[in-house]
């Protein structure tokens, strides 16, 4: 778990947008954006690895799409005061129950969109 946990999962619970850093393996870097954050926990297909994920919508691009990002890839996270419906996600849980239960949505798993992004 990262540091700023209870914020994730207070953000989560509200429907409260998250700034987060992360690594990206993709651009080389840590990058900064803003997600929708959906679920806390282990995924499926493809991510059927047990490891826990902080799972986040990303509308930002061109396609929008569910990133499951580890631990040690986010480098910082901020509750926003934007809100989110999560009417918005493209994306229907995974069979995957919380780790957490704290009646916290299961990981995502896209539907139609193509595969969630495992971490950039």
């Amino acid at each position: 778990m990262i540091p700023n946990h209870t914020l994730f999962i207070e953000a989560l619970k509200d429907k409260r947008k998250v700034r987060v850093q992360f690594y990206s393996k993709a651009d080389g870097g840590v990058v900064d954006r803003v997600f929708a954050p959906m679920a806390y926990g282990p995924g499926g297909g493809e991510n059927a690895d047990g490891l826990n994920r902080y799972w986040l919508w990303d509308s930002s691009g061109a396609t929008a799409c569910a990133l499951g990002l580890v631990p040690q890839q986010i480098v910082d996270l901020h509750m926003l005061g934007e809100t989110f419906e999560s009417s918005e996600f493209t994306s229907t849980p995974a069979p995957v129950p919380s780790v957490h239960g704290e009646d916290l949505p299961p990981a995502p798993v896209a539907s139609g969109g193509g595969p969630p992004n495992p971490g950039l």
